[in-house]
């Protein structure tokens, strides 16, 4: 791949994370996660207690990237037409027209979408998966770069439906956002007395486009693919956990590297990507056991466990 292809997709990177900074207030690596989902084509699902910026940092997400964004705020009364949309009446000419809901737009915001029973949720899978809804019968494409941030509190249960396995795979990564530190919060106190403003667009749908074709050239060696599988493996028979890692999971991983390898300016994956991802790409596919999660252990404390017993190369 030409070197000035990378460097521009680098380059273009560091503007959007530095865009979505002048406004979130957190760590480098949550923007730039939220980049190497987009750019592998998947989803993320935000997990926080209220009042940590989720929205906040989902909305000055979407302004740097030049698209389309709609917010669906998940209750128990949401109802699947409400996100897919439905066929109404034209009295002008007495035919049904379709009156498209808040998926179709390139960037989809699920605010605490575990607070909509499992019949509302289910509607986002085929979005999802399929990048298209079928509505009524009819099946229509979604706008493309398509991409949904969904977020959820992982602390108040009252009111809430536990989102299924199916769909939580459906998420290629998770982020979890704590509390800043004090220095961080007491910037927060000095800088936003008001709403923050948005900053401005970075890219267009059409350079998404061309990072995603870019993204797909990334060489990744079969060294590398092999120690995934292993990975993957360890998972699965890991005695404190009844569900690991699946081969679309890793799958995932691969993609996810792939991505962040271009936002590095490189054309071809390290082990390292790998290892970096690992926790936000894998750690919300795992189950444990009951006897694990009684004694405190974490779906990341097995992964880093995993990752120091696996070897880079099979012996």
């Amino acid at each position: 791949m030409p070197a000035d292809l990378l460097k521009h997709a680098a380059e273009q990177a560091r503007q959007v994370v530095e865009a979505v900074q002048s406004v979130y207030v957190g760590p480098h690596a949550v923007p730039e996660l939220l980049l190497v989902a987009l750019l592998a084509r998947g989803h993320v699902l935000l997990e926080g207690v209220p009042g940590v910026a989720k929205t906040t940092l989902v909305k000055a997400f979407a302004s740097t990237l030049g698209c389309g964004y709609r917010r669906i705020q998940f209750t128990p009364d949401l109802l699947p037409a409400d996100i897919t949309g439905t066929y109404v009446l034209d009295p002008r000419n007495g035919t049904f027209e379709l009156r498209t809901g808040p998926i179709f737009a390139n960037v989809v915001l699920g605010d605490e979408i575990n607070r909509a029973p499992a019949k509302t949720q289910s509607a986002l899978l085929e979005a999802m998966q399929e990048s298209q809804v079928t509505v009524e019968g009819e099946t229509r494409a979604l706008p493309a770069p398509f991409l949904v941030l969904a977020t959820q509190n992982p602390v108040e249960q009252g009111g809430t439906y536990p989102l299924p396995e199916a769909q939580i795979d459906r998420f290629l990564v998770r982020i979890v956002l704590g509390y800043p530190t004090e220095e961080a919060e007491l910037g927060v106190l000095r800088r936003f007395a008001r709403a923050p403003e948005m900053p401005s667009a970075v890219l267009t749908p059409a350079a998404i486009l061309s990072l995603q074709a870019l993204v797909e050239r990334v060489h990744v060696e079969d060294e590398v693919l092999e120690y995934v599988v292993r990975l993957a493996r360890a998972t699965r028979s890991h005695g404190r956990l009844l569900l690991g890692v699946s081969p679309r999971a890793a799958l995932a991983l691969v993609n996810a590297a792939r991505a962040k390898a271009l936002l590095d300016a490189r054309d071809y994956v390290l082990p390292d990507d790998i290892k970096q991802l690992c926790g936000p790409v894998l750690a919300h596919r795992l189950v444990l056991t009951p006897e694990a999660e009684m004694d405190g252990a974490t779906a990341e404390d097995i992964l880093t466990q995993t990752l120091s017993r696996v070897a880079l190369r099979r012996d």
